[in-house]
């Protein structure tokens, strides 16, 4: 889902507890909790969470490691804390209501710097792996040059069972050579830097360049990039779900499956404000050389929305519905 970040820029204190509510909802989504499930669990009252997420309550200390413990969010919630302080010790100081994101602490953009003007994400499945393909259309609205992008894998086979989970990718943790990932640019391959590199978790900087030279964002320009990888069906599962991290103008999701595992489709959508409720308008089924594609797409998409779809193999029924969660 995701987003990214210019090498430069500067974060106010109001953009940093947005920043922070996002992480945490993001979180809770990938682990599939309620909210009042995650307050009980770290022994807030249920309104607490909502609170947060709705950017109402400043983030804490507190919260914010016990949010971090429970979810596994692998410190990316108590980074965004940090950040939040950074940004309140420079307003209250008296100085510019900004600061700097440091590079290990605001991995995301303000918004103010990079726009998605076409989000394009494709899911193929041939019956025991799945290829996720994303293509993103880039335009860079700030003054300097961006350089990298930011990306995330995350899988959670048992949400609901955070133990059991943890226990299953301990055993059988996602590794690099299995996802075999791929980035381009302008023709040009990507190469990548791991940022996170988690049993159930990665995070990702794709750098525009290679061995061969460099081909940054530069201001007022656009650019499509494109990156893939590979998950066993034992490490996935069956939903889909694109987060809106930056300013959006067009999204688009596919999931093409086996026409002979008759598959069916349905989704929901998450806002800052409010709990899943079904999309607006449904996926649109075609079919073709015995692949049945499922296609959604919606323009203008709020920030920090959550669009996730979900899916049944009507021909191959499983003991257990499993998840998935990328960005």
């Amino acid at each position: 889902m995701d987003q990214q970040q210019p090498e430069t820029g500067e974060i106010t204190v109001e953009q940093a507890i947005e920043e922070f509510a996002a992480e945490v909802a993001y979180w809770r989504e990938v682990r599939g909790h309620s909210k009042r499930r995650l307050a009980q669990k770290m022994g807030f009252d249920p309104s607490y969470v909502s609170h947060i997420e709705s950017g109402r309550h400043k983030p804490t200390e507190e919260f914010a490691r016990l949010a971090d413990e429970h979810l596994q969010a692998g410190k990316a919630i108590w980074q965004r804390f940090l950040t939040y302080e950074s940004a309140r010790r420079v307003s209250g100081s008296g100085g510019q209501q900004a600061v700097p994101p440091q590079r290990h602490e605001m991995p995301y953009a303000t918004g103010a710097a990079l726009v998605v003007e076409h989000d394009q994400a494709r899911l193929d499945y041939d019956g025991a792996n799945y290829r996720a393909t994303m293509r993103r259309r880039l335009r860079n609205t700030g003054s300097e040059p961006i350089t990298r992008y930011l990306i995330r894998i995350s899988v959670d086979r048992y949400p609901g069972d955070p133990e059991r989970s943890n226990a299953h990718y301990r055993a059988n943790p996602l590794t690099w050579d299995e996802l075999a990932l791929t980035a381009t640019c302008r023709g040009e391959e990507m190469v990548w830097s791991a940022k996170h590199d988690r049993d159930a978790f990665k995070e990702v900087w794709l750098l525009f360049e290679n061995p061969r030279g460099r081909f940054p964002l530069y201001p007022g320009e656009s650019v499509w990039i494109e990156y893939a990888y590979t998950v066993a069906d034992t490490k996935w599962g069956h939903w889909f779900q694109r987060a809106v991290r930056l300013p959006t103008e067009h999204l688009q999701v596919q999931l093409a499956f086996p026409v002979a595992l008759d598959p069916v489709v349905w989704g929901t959508e998450t806002s800052m404000t409010a709990e899943a409720s079904p999309l607006r308008t449904p996926p649109v089924r075609s079919e073709e050389y015995g692949v049945r594609l499922f296609t959604w797409s919606t323009a203008g998409p709020a920030p920090h929305a959550r669009y996730r779809l979900e899916w049944r193999f009507r021909a191959r029924p499983e003991p257990q519905e499993q998840q998935r969660e990328f960005g």
